[in-house]
């Protein structure tokens, strides 16, 4: 049995787990501002705490650092129902224990407190994030567990200094997740991003390391190097398996010492930023096929993140949409405000190899060739045909040619139906919306085609 508090202004939710959580014999009081609820833990002290991120009264992250100030192992969890990156990273910094996004059920609430009492009353991290507001540029978007949880590991991270290696497909937004770990950590000083899959053609050493006036035949003068323009802020080496050899050896050298020179100099140079690196390839193979070294992985790969691929996350498309259309309109000049659920089925449908950059591509492609103020599915019809390697509708081909088979109206309103029914998930109010047919017509369709229990 555990004490809790839930400090949160939506009343009917505080009621609803509160009598769950008194129903499996935990003692539950609720507050509904930030004031009301730090009084209720001075005089209530409670082992769990509940609490929003945005209260009428003052910022949940304020009543976070005073409840910690007073209590430094009370175990508060943070729930929220918007879009906010920085402030789920710094809910992390803070020590909260963990996060919950709205709309959660009680079972997420019970997995929380198993977890509490498994590991303890010393252990940190975070906060959620929604789509009601609206996502800045650069920001991480994402509801789902996985990208929550590379924000929750972000908020870790951004506490030490250690090397970092961020790994996942192309696409996937693995220079956000370091730009967002070096704005948590020093957002004052610089950020430095090598690409190192071009650094052998068009970045020479000098570029890395700097160089020494008449190190060689037109240095007139000396050069600071980015490993030394740097300073205490990030190093961020992209596509480190893409590194030469020759260089690997000498990036190993910097991080075991911390310190370089500059090409043509004798004077020993501290290097003191931090380094994350990023790979879309798999660092233990291409250590076992000798294409990378392996003292250089285990110096990169201190702390590893991976962020997850787009299939993966499915139900974030339409959260990356709609923000990605915000950005793209303005810098496209054009004046597309939104997306049909019709064509966010489509989106749902395919799996996007190319990760969210290809959705980008695609959106912004879109939002061009677009007519109207909001995105339809015959928008992306020919752009996700191309995608998927697939020619444009061409006349009839001989019979003996391969090719798909043709779909009977039954099973061509099965499959459309059964598709639209997932990417709601399986709500069938918003299905039937989307559908454009009664809820009650499509429980019976649903019945018919054998879609749903």
């Amino acid at each position: 049995m555990n004490r809790i508090v839930m400090i949160d202004d939506d009343r009917a939710l505080c009621r609803s787990m509160q009598l769950q959580l008194e129903h499996r014999g935990h003692q539950v009081r609720t507050a509904h501002s930030g004031t009301e609820g730090q009084e209720l833990c001075s005089e209530w002290p409670p082992e769990i705490v509940f609490l929003d991120l945005g209260l009428p009264d003052m910022s949940g992250l304020e009543v976070l650092q005073r409840l910690r100030e007073e209590n430094a192992d009370l175990l508060v969890v943070m729930i929220t129902g918007t879009q906010d990156m920085r402030a789920t990273i710094e809910a992390m910094r803070e020590g909260a224990f963990d996060y919950l996004r709205k709309p959660f059920e009680l079972d997420e609430i019970i997995v929380v407190m198993e977890k509490a009492s498994r590991l303890g009353a010393q252990v940190p991290p975070a906060t959620a994030s929604e789509e009601d507001s609206q996502a800045g540029p650069g920001e991480i978007v994402g509801k789902d567990r996985r990208i929550l949880d590379v924000l929750k590991q972000i908020g870790l991270l951004s506490q030490n200094r250690e090397t970092v290696l961020v790994e996942g497909e192309s696409g996937t937004g693995k220079e956000l997740v370091a730009r967002a770990l070096h704005e948590a950590g020093t957002p004052a000083q610089p950020f430095v991003a090598i690409n190192c899959s071009a650094i052998v053609a068009t970045l020479p050493e000098s570029e890395l390391f700097g160089h020494e006036k008449g190190a060689f035949t037109g240095a007139d003068q000396r050069k600071t190097g980015r490993l030394e323009h740097a300073g205490e802020g990030t190093l961020f080496l992209d596509e480190i398996g893409d590194l030469a050899p020759d260089l690997q050896a000498k990036l190993l050298r910097v991080l075991q010492e911390r310190e370089f020179e500059r090409v043509g100099g004798l004077e020993p140079i501290a290097f003191r930023a931090r380094v994350i690196a990023a790979t879309h390839r798999d660092l233990k193979a291409e250590v076992a096929a000798g294409r990378f070294r392996e003292d250089l992985f285990f110096r990169l790969a201190v702390a590893r993140l991976r962020v997850p691929a787009l299939r993966d996350r499915q139900g974030d498309i339409p959260l990356l949409a709609n923000h990605l259309i915000q950005d793209l309109s303005k810098r496209l000049h054009r004046r597309v405000s939104g997306i049909h659920e019709s064509a966010l089925v489509s989106l749902m449908a395919y799996d996007w190899p190319g990760n969210v950059r290809e959705l980008q591509s695609v959106l912004a492609r879109a939002i061009t060739l677009s007519r109207g103020d909001v995105l339809t599915a015959e928008d992306f019809e020919p752009l996700l045909r191309q995608a998927r390697g697939r020619p444009e509708a061409e006349p009839s081909e001989s019979p003996g040619e391969d090719r798909a088979p043709v779909l009977s109206l039954r099973e061509a309103e099965k499959e459309h139906i059964g598709k639209a029914y997932r990417a709601c998930g399986g709500n069938v109010t918003r299905t039937a919306k989307l559908l454009e047919i009664s809820p009650t017509t499509l429980r019976k369709k649903l019945k018919g085609y054998g879609l749903r229990d």
